[in-house]
């Protein structure tokens, strides 16, 4: 392996309401906001991991399949239940991806911006 000539600093994600966003990964999370602004928010893990969300004007979601519609990236989070991660994140403000190709392995969900995430057994 090689050293790198830089360190990631953080994960930014583009979104219409950034405290709103910050606030749902925080609880999903379980990290804390570190950061609020209308422009800008962060959270941050208690081992100093850190999500940035920035505000874009007009900010449209990627359409989750659809291949027209690029997706920029997405996130993938280890549960212990599928079931009772999902019921949880759709009570903070997620909503559960028509298109489900992850089988009883993974879910995937939109986080209330519109971006896909999925939610995976850790076994």
């Amino acid at each position: 392996m090689t050293n790198g000539v830089a360190t990631l600093a953080m994960v930014s994600l583009d979104c219409g309401d950034p405290a709103a966003l910050a606030r749902f990964y925080a609880q999903v999370l379980g990290w804390e906001v570190t950061h609020s602004q209308d422009e800008y928010a962060m959270i941050t893990s208690p081992d100093g991991v850190s999500l940035g969300f920035g505000r874009v004007e007009d900010y449209q979601p990627p359409r989750w399949p659809d291949p027209s519609s690029p997706k920029r990236f997405h996130l993938d989070f280890y549960v212990d239940d599928l079931d009772k991660a999902q019921e949880r994140c759709v009570e903070l403000g997620a909503s559960v991806a028509e298109f489900q190709p992850g089988g009883d392995r993974w879910r995937v969900l939109l986080d209330p911006a519109g971006h896909p995430f999925d939610i995976c057994l850790k076994s």
